[in-house]
């Protein structure tokens, strides 16, 4: 079973990331494990690898939380209440909720799945090395796979390494966004911003 989180070990740079994630049996026996060393997220059902996938974890002065959490909170269109956009007519400028002019729209953080207050599991751009305010970024359908294998009440667990470092962890395909370029405010600001996966969900 360990074989179906295999997803190349290779690199993915900018484009897409595709991962394989299966069904669970028992829907309450799911569970998450964050490796903050890896950058690695494995969703597992006892023995059984759901979906394993790299993940951007929170800067050094803005640490992801360690510990052992649950999910408590999901949705599938968050939008950020610290940073986002200010929309002036056809001017779309990223700024802070606090200083912003006009409009301001948060940023998409979609397949939000929070853990803790302030932290959660989310869609967006994965870097090689700590990259994020403390929240666990998924790339692309990683970010959708993911919020459809957890529930309200799926218990996680964050922590420097995890015993799948050594069994999954050389499988998993790694992720660098660092070159790439942001994407256009405009449509950040859209609904288009919540990439949606091309295909189905589990299998």
């Amino acid at each position: 079973m360990l074989t179906g989180c295999a997803t190349g070990g290779h690199v993915s740079t900018g484009g897409a990331y595709h991962v394989t994630a299966y069904k669970p049996n028992e829907p309450s026996k799911v569970r998450v494990l964050v490796s903050l060393s890896k950058e690695n997220i494995y969703v597992m059902e006892g023995d059984r690898c759901l979906m394993a996938a790299a993940c951007s974890i929170g800067l050094p002065n803005k640490p992801t939380p360690r510990g052992s959490f649950t999910v408590y909170s999901k949705q599938e269109h968050k939008r950020s209440g610290e940073y986002g956009f200010s929309v002036q007519g056809n001017t779309v400028v990223a700024t802070t909720a606090g200083h912003a002019g006009g409009h301001y729209v948060g940023y998409p953080m979609g397949y939000w799945c929070e853990f803790a207050p302030g932290y959660g599991f989310h869609q967006g751009f994965v870097h090689p090395t700590p990259r994020t305010h403390g929240c666990i970024r998924l790339k692309g359908e990683a970010a959708a796979k993911f919020f459809a294998l957890v529930r309200i009440g799926t218990p996680v667990n964050i922590a420097t390494t995890q015993p799948e470092d050594a069994t999954i962890g050389p499988k998993v395909q790694r992720v660098d966004d660092s070159h790439t370029p942001d994407p256009d405010p405009h449509r950040m600001v859209t609904d288009a911003a919540f990439e949606a996966p091309s295909g189905p969900l589990l299998q």
